[in-house]
């Protein structure tokens, strides 16, 4: 149910068919923690959208951005979607309690490698943030998958968020071919990129978080390499057509085999 009512305040392309979103909490104490997410209900909804008038969206601001908060989204061809990005600047929002347990683990003595393809990047972008802005003490690694460089949102932000938080290491990679003058990694997330940079693939909690074909294909080639379920954290943001469903995963090298557009 809806508690909070917001106002649309900015938007903003932030990457290829992908834009970012502010709203004004109105002066509400609307408290979450990094890497929650909550539901956005037009309050007037255009006609064209139908019943299609409200989404769950991750909260990509840390908690200490909340005036305003920012949600981002990849702008698919949905009612809802198209509403939102045609609304009025002074559109209000109802937005529900914040909730989702895709957070970060207090346990400082434990890695965090966070693996995002896509949009998915938008609850990692909070912890991440956050953990920055706090000073946590944890080690931190973010393995960002696009199909091109124009795909990734929050690039450079990223790339200056290395420079103020040395815990954190970031490796993006694209698995398209239009990339050509790219200093990072090319190709798919599997395991012989994460042991490239990780001492080991058991002893890090990991945070995945993209569409479900990209959620599933890595939890397989982790769980393949002996890191324990208990250690996986994910949140999927559908499919959309990036993963065959045929997706099949090396048991051997932990290769992702699937036609991704990630």
């Amino acid at each position: 149910m809806a508690e909070y009512q917001m106002t649309l305040v900015d938007r903003q392309r932030i990457a290829r068919d992908t834009m970012a979103f502010w709203f004004d909490t109105n002066g509400a104490n609307f408290e979450f923690r990094a890497g929650q997410h909550a539901d956005f209900v037009a309050t007037r909804p255009c006609k064209e959208s139908g019943s299609d008038n409200s989404r769950t969206f991750s909260l990509a601001s840390s908690p200490n951005d909340k005036e305003p908060i920012m949600i981002a989204t990849r702008m698919r061809k949905t009612a809802f979607k198209t509403a939102l990005k045609g609304a009025a600047l002074g559109t209000k929002f109802m937005v529900s309690r914040p909730r989702g347990s895709f957070t970060l683990h207090k346990d400082i003595t434990r890695t965090a490698v966070f693996i995002a393809g896509g949009i998915g990047i938008a609850p990692i972008r909070s912890i991440l943030q956050h953990a920055t802005q706090e000073r946590l003490p944890h080690k931190l690694y973010l393995f960002y998958s696009n199909r091109e460089a124009d795909d990734a949102a929050f690039l450079e932000e990223f790339e200056n968020m290395t420079v103020q938080n040395p815990n954190l290491t970031f490796i993006p990679t694209v698995t398209g071919h239009r990339t050509i003058a790219w200093p990072y990694e090319k190709g798919h997330i599997n395991r012989g990129m994460l042991s490239r940079y990780l001492l080991g693939l058991n002893g890090p909690i990991y945070y995945i978080a993209g569409p479900s074909g990209m959620v599933s294909a890595m939890t397989g080639i982790l769980s393949v390499s002996g890191v324990s379920d208990d250690d996986i954290r994910t949140e999927e943001f559908g499919d959309y057509k990036l993963y065959q469903n045929s997706a099949q995963i090396d048991q051997v090298t932990g290769n992702n085999r699937a036609d991704s557009a990630l």
